[in-house]
């Protein structure tokens, strides 16, 4: 557990939306893609199928499905300011750019309804929990998975609501193993 200090914060920091594999399509376009449904074809905004315009999304923040992209909003699970106050601060270049484009864990990027996401903003579970009460056990998971993963810290009132809600409502959660971090974003 430490303090959080977001002295500095400065979303520019953590280089987002890149296209690492240069297949013209961002990080942003890559979790659209992962995480339609997959029953619904896709429609890009060009023939170079670099931005998805449309296809069915379904967020589980709020439970409610999207067919037009622009209506999802690419969650940071750990939101970039959260990161940065947990330990971020102190990364290298590369090793934000690797946490702020993850794709090598479905947990720490996902697609959500874009008011929900912008209603969690930059907070932690001790300032919002996800709308959906059904969810709330799996999103506390993937926040520890998260913020394990990278190495991030907790403070007093995230590690205190987190833990009363793991022993008075999920008592049974078991978080999935997470991958190895992408190769560049080794702690320094």
């Amino acid at each position: 557990m430490a303090a959080e200090d977001r002295t500095g914060y400065d979303r520019t920091l953590f280089r987002h939306w890149i296209d690492a594999d240069g297949d013209c399509q961002n990080t942003r376009a890559e979790v659209l893609i992962s995480e339609r449904e997959t029953d619904t074809p896709l429609t890009y905004t060009s023939s170079s199928n670099c931005t998805v315009a449309t296809g069915r999304w379904f967020s589980y923040y709020d439970r409610v499905s999207w067919t037009n992209a622009s209506d999802i909003d690419i969650d940071h699970l750990v939101p970039l300011a959260e990161a940065w106050g947990s330990g971020a601060s102190t990364w290298t270049t590369a090793r934000r750019q690797a946490y702020a484009n993850d794709l090598g864990d479905y947990r720490t990027l996902v697609g959500v309804t874009d008011s929900v996401n912008q209603s969690k903003s930059d907070k932690d579970p001790s300032n919002w929990l996800p709308p959906l009460k059904s969810y709330l056990c799996t999103y506390l998971g993937n926040w520890i998975a998260v913020k394990a993963r990278w190495g991030l810290s907790m403070d007093q009132s995230e590690w205190g609501r987190v833990k009363n809600l793991l022993a008075s409502s999920c008592s049974s959660l078991t978080i999935a193993p997470w991958p190895a971090l992408p190769s560049g974003a080794s702690p320094a």
